[in-house]
């Protein structure tokens, strides 16, 4: 499903299948135009219609539709424009209640997903090889993979420690995970 996904150079714009999807940034999230997502998948020529049907047709999506769908000011060519907006988790909500087939390949990638971390609840060691195979797809070397992986057992170990000792999340979390991500990798966030 990824390889029909692009993001314009200003990251508001996420291209599917050579169709645009206007986003706008929200609450520390990506937030996507609802009608771009409907239209991409259904082909229809009324996403507004086809939004009023499809939650008419699944009445548990339209009775938590305040809790995933938001308006947002989104930047249009005539202007801003208050448009309803999901997130990433909101869209495979209303995604599953899409009976259409370009739906489909988000749904069986959905049900392999949850598949998989229900293995990994299961097995932990599976999250931990999913990582390696993910950064090895990225292109990072075995040493530098080894070294992330040893990075998040320890801080794990540290934020416990920190934990019980009384230390806030938040600034100070931030600011001693910085201090491990230097001294590991060489770099640091400034805060």
């Amino acid at each position: 499903m990824l390889e029909y996904l692009a993001m314009d150079t200003q990251n508001k714009i996420v291209v599917f299948e050579s169709k645009q999807v206007r986003r706008v940034w929200h609450g520390e999230e990506w937030w996507y135009v609802l009608e771009d997502v409907v239209a991409v998948l259904t082909e229809s020529n009324d996403t507004k219609q086809y939004i009023r049907r499809m939650r008419s047709r699944d009445p548990e999506l339209s009775k938590g539709w305040v809790q995933i769908v938001l308006t947002l000011k989104i930047e249009t060519s005539g202007g801003s424009q208050r448009m309803n907006c999901a997130n990433t988790q909101g869209l495979f909500r209303i995604i599953q209640s899409i009976p259409s087939p370009k739906a489909e390949p988000f749904k069986q990638w959905l049900a392999k997903v949850g598949y998989e971390r229900i293995q990994e609840m299961e097995n932990p060691e599976l999250a931990a090889e999913r990582a390696r195979e993910y950064y090895r797809a990225l292109g990072y070397s075995e040493k530098w993979i080894e070294r992330r992986m040893q990075s998040i057992a320890i801080r794990t170990q540290l934020t416990d420690e920190w934990r019980e000792r009384g230390v806030q999340e938040g600034l100070e979390y931030a600011i001693l995970t910085a201090e491990i991500s230097k001294a590991t990798f060489g770099f640091s966030r400034e805060f």
